[in-house]
């Protein structure tokens, strides 16, 4: 970087060319005031506080907007500057109200700060005081209040909402002295499109912005987010053992001091009544099939002692009777590195069995098995900060902005700030379609279709990369072959996508000379997500974007250490590092480190567990920190899976819908009461940080895993997570030089395999993991399930912003459970006029496996046809209706596709006593045909004359009559 000199009150500073010149007088080491000014945040000049003198320069400056230039001779303190800026601040304060001793920002407020740097007392500034404007407070949002009495117009937050989080939400409204901050319209805040992301509040100088709860942290801690794969640093203040403020790490390479609502406001789970304190163990003679109103009547709360007493006799109990295959273990993608090597030790050498897995199962097991094929490497294969390099962006399958924020404003800002192209393939309309240049909403399960026809563009049109493919793959002859075959015509009609949006894509990316492929799992989650997954890498390589700076293969992973959870063996078919069971070399390095014999078979799939135990076959499970009873495919199927079960132990944080048909429950710590590392989405292991005590009894997760080896036969020497991670790097070639003394700044990425290894931001540099990449020949294949006369909708399912996973975490969040009080379905409203509903109507949805019921939410993001349903939900789980279908390889269900029917539930529920409803319900054409139609009866049905039809078929309740009206008038009689 080419630098330049300038002397700051007769001081010489040297600083990068385009510096500012208030950035040069920071450098050297100089205080000049301001408010308006962030680093993060483009220059504004608004405060002018910051104004200094420059020698030749005429009038006073304002330093955050003038670029510092060689020779500069710069003063930031005459008795002109010093004069001006108590002016500048005597005028923002004389209308500020007067509670500073109550202010909850009293201690921070960077105007109190200024006014007594630069002089300002309640007396200078009696004479400019006019009388209080007292605008209104707005108190709408749950998470903060909006007190414009005391804003001083420095629009940190505007900027931040545009700049940063690239929405927009609020602006600078209205001239003059009625000028104000506001969302669009004046509406209230929490009628706004605010997300709520708090970024505003952290920014703001005053008390303008305030959490609706404040209290002083005695400490920080930093450690990471317990949420999704993205992995922010964040440092709790805390207070005792209570979390009373959460601000991001600026200096973290992953987030760069961001949050997003569940970061900053979500983590009040951690102090919830809810907390399980003590070990539970299930009633003598209670039923698992028994619901009962009360959890006492089912549970009576035990010592550790006598719980893991009954631990042992259960799992002994199975041993002895039907061998180690009959027990299975589910571990957890909340759990840390540490807790996640432990518990898969725990099956294979204390149990003896490889029926070991975890939720990536549900999510990225696709991804792991293509990856590996392709490259080698079932992760991502470039850093988050890539995005920032990448000329296009192709984000497929992944709601992006809702399911991974922070990641979701940096491609935002990737094509505001820095010029990329964003190609969105998305069926629903999301708020990153948008922003997008193209945006390709094909149909649910053509995913293959789609990125084959592009494929099939590239190589006609030349764009391909021929010495990457010639040089660095393997497979392309069929693949080329096979491309030959394609055509957009068929393409067009399988995916619904107009063959010149195809064409115009695959002209973007592959004349790009850096592309990124982000995808979520709107890819993975189908019967062919594996073959997803292969075509993207077939896409990547194809156009050699892959091993460089900005290019990359990008699965985002959707827990907070499913990544870390994967490379710990958490997986029935590999060790630590994915060194598979069934390599013997392998297997004897870990019988000689554990001391024992392994098994060398290949175990069941969490899917497969479940078959299993539906089956009679799998007797027992224990289960670390899932919850399947929300988050498994067919959910009435899991039910009875877990009904038949002769043993099962729950240990978590709260008794979930899946602890609550547990024997035994044990009490674990949160990610706030423990020490380890969590492995984000792009490889990188950063280290999590004790901050309190766990509540009552409850433990770590490690501890009790230790502690139930040892009831079991296995006393393991450990005393701390430190030590267990030394033996994962030990026997984990890609963690080798990773240990907790080396991820004080920012973490390491992986492959890192020694002590001296700085880590690896990007794979495949020169060549793949593998040797060689490898195209595969992948045809298209359709869903399970599709849309019938009698299902006639195609739901898909997924998360929100405000929610994460099964709720159990976000639903005993305070603010995160006003946002989104209950559970909805979205659907287009051309099928809500079909159907008679209104927005917030009550339906019933309905499929082969089973029916919810839920309200509606109006919305064009989906179109005709198709409905939309988060899965989050306790009260109207969703996966009540998915496919339990599977991809073949990867054994992932199909939750992307399932055909349902929505019937509004108020005339479900007359039609149970109504014949003539029932039928209407089932086929309103057929149901009238099967009638004896009189002319009369004719005239009014095509009336809909509602009087005569009640003297036919009985009184009806008058929203039944507003539905029977919409369903006759749509019909030729």
């Amino acid at each position: 970087m080419k630098t330049i000199q300038l002397t700051i009150n007769d001081r010489e500073v040297t600083v990068g060319k385009g510096t500012k010149v208030l950035g040069a007088i920071k450098e050297a080491g100089v205080y000049v005031p301001t408010l308006c000014d962030d680093p993060r945040l483009r220059p504004y000049g608004a405060c002018r506080l910051c104004i200094v003198k420059v020698e030749g320069m005429r009038g006073l400056v304002t330093s955050c907007t003038t670029p510092a230039e060689e020779g500069m001779i710069v003063h930031t303190e005459t008795e002109e500057i010093q004069r001006l800026r108590k002016s500048i601040v005597e005028m923002a304060i004389a209308n500020h109200p007067y509670d500073c001793l109550l202010c909850d920002k009293s201690e921070e407020c960077q105007l109190l700060k200024v006014a007594r740097y630069v002089g300002v007392d309640k007396k200078s500034v009696a004479g400019l005081r006019r009388e209080a404007l007292s605008r209104p407070i707005d108190t709408s949002h749950p998470a903060f209040d909006f007190d414009p009495n005391k804003c001083i117009l420095c629009a940190k937050c505007v900027r931040v909402c545009s700049e940063i989080v690239g929405l927009g939400a609020i602006d600078v409204a209205f001239r003059g002295s009625h000028t104000r901050i506001s969302p669009f319209g004046s509406k209230p805040m929490d009628q706004s499109i605010c997300q709520s992301c708090g970024e505003c509040l952290e920014r703001c100088p005053t008390g303008a912005l305030m959490p609706k709860h404040v209290l002083s942290p005695e400490k920080e801690v930093k450690t990471i987010c317990p949420y999704c794969g993205v992995g922010c640093s964040i440092h709790l203040g805390v207070r005792g053992r209570k979390i009373v403020r959460v601000r991001g790490d600026e200096e973290s390479l992953v987030n760069r001091g961001e949050l997003c609502v569940k970061g900053r406001f979500g983590l009040d789970f951690v102090n919830h009544p809810d907390r399980l304190v003590r070990p539970l163990i299930r009633r003598d003679g209670v039923p698992k099939t028994a619901i009962q109103s009360e959890n006492s009547q089912v549970f009576r709360e035990a010592t550790w002692e006598e719980a893991l007493a009954r631990v042992k006799q259960g799992i002994s109990k199975i041993l002895a009777s039907d061998g180690p295959d009959a027990l299975g273990v589910l571990s957890s993608a909340k759990c840390t590195n540490e807790d996640n090597y432990l518990i898969q030790k725990f099956a294979r050498s204390v149990l003896g069995t490889n029926n070991v897995d975890h939720c990536a199962r549900l999510c990225h097991a696709s991804t792991v098995a293509a990856a590996l094929s392709a490259f080698g490497d079932g992760a991502m294969s470039n850093s988050i900060a890539d995005i920032d390099h990448a000329e296009v962006l192709l984000v497929i399958g992944s709601n992006t902005t809702e399911c991974h924020p922070i990641i979701g404003r940096r491609i935002k800002r990737a094509v505001l700030a820095k010029g990329a192209k964003l190609i969105v393939a998305d069926p629903r309309a999301i708020e990153l379609s948008e922003l997008a240049h193209i945006h390709l909403n094909h149909l649910p399960g053509t995913d293959v279709a789609l990125l084959n026809g592009i494929m099939r563009c590239i190589i006609q049109e030349g764009l391909y990369d021929k010495q990457f493919v010639h040089e660095r793959c393997e497979g392309s002859e069929a693949f080329m072959d096979f491309m030959a075959s394609e055509s957009l015509e068929t393409v067009e009609r399988i995916t619904g996508v107009p063959r010149e949006k195809i064409r115009d894509s695959a002209l973007m990316f592959g004349k790009a000379k850096s592309a990124i492929v982000l995808y979520g799992m709107g890819i993975t989650q189908h019967t062919t997500g594996t073959d997803n997954v292969k075509t993207i890498a077939n896409l990547l390589m194809l156009t050699g974007n892959l091993g460089r700076q900005g290019t990359g293969f990008s699965p985002l992973r959707g827990q907070n250490n499913v990544q870390g959870a994967c490379d710990m063996g958490a997986l029935p078919n590999v060790f630590p590092g994915y060194q598979r069971v069934d390599n013997p070399e392998v297997r004897g390095k870990f019988e000689a480190a554990w001391g024992t014999s392994l098994s060398e078979k290949p175990g069941l799939t969490l899917v497969e567990m479940f078959y299993k135990a539906h089956e009679g076959k799998l007797k027992g499970l224990y289960v670390v920190g899932e919850n399947p009873m929300l988050s498994e495919a067919d959910l009435n199927q899991a039910r009875s899976a877990l009904s038949k079960l002769d043993f099962l132990v729950v240990q978590d944080l709260f008794l979930t819908e899946t602890a609550q048909f547990a024997d035994v429950v044990l009490p674990a710590a949160s990610f706030a009461e423990k020490d380890g590392t969590f492995t984000n989405t792009e490889r990188r292991v950063q280290r999590v940080r004790k901050a309190f005590d766990p509540p009552g009894q409850a433990r770590p997760d490690w501890e009790i895993i230790l502690e139930v080896a040892r009831e079991l036969g296995h006393p393991w020497p450990y005393k701390s997570s430190d030590e267990i991670m030394g033996e994962m790097a030990q026997l984990t070639p890609i963690y080798g030089g990773i240990h907790r003394d080396r991820l004080e700044k920012g973490g390491l990425q992986w492959p890192c395999w020694n002590r001296e290894h700085p880590g690896t931001p990007i794979l495949h540099v020169g060549r793949f993991t593998r040797g060689r990449g490898l195209f595969h020949v992948v045809h298209d294949r359709p869903p399970a399930e599709l849309p019938s006369g009698s299902y006639p909708i195609l739901l898909t399912t997924g998360r929100i912003l405000e929610h994460w996973h099964t709720g159990s975490m976000s639903h005993r969040s305070r603010v995160l459970e006003a946002l989104v009080p209950e559970s909805r379905v979205d659907m287009s409203p051309v099928d809500a006029a079909r159907l008679g509903v209104e927005e917030g109507d009550e339906v019933s949805l309905s499929s082969k496996r089973g029916k919810v019921w839920t309200k509606v939410r109006k919305t064009n993001r989906v179109r005709p046809g198709q409905a939309f349903m988060p899965f989050h939900w306790r009260d109207a789980p969703a996966n009540v209706l998915t496919n339990p279908a599977t991809d073949p390889l990867a054994k992932i269900p199909e939750y992307k596709v399932a055909s349902v029917r929505a019937i509004l539930a108020v005339i479900e529920r007359a039609s149970e006593d109504n014949q003539f409803l029932a039928s209407l319900v089932e086929n309103p054409v057929g149901a009238l045909k099967s009638y004896s139609l009189t002319e009369e009866h004719r005239a009014a049905l095509a009336a809909g004359d509602i009087e005569s039809i009640e003297k036919w078929v009985g009184p009806l309740d008058e929203r039944v009559k507003l539905w029977v009206r919409s369903r006759l008038e749509k019909e030729s009689w």
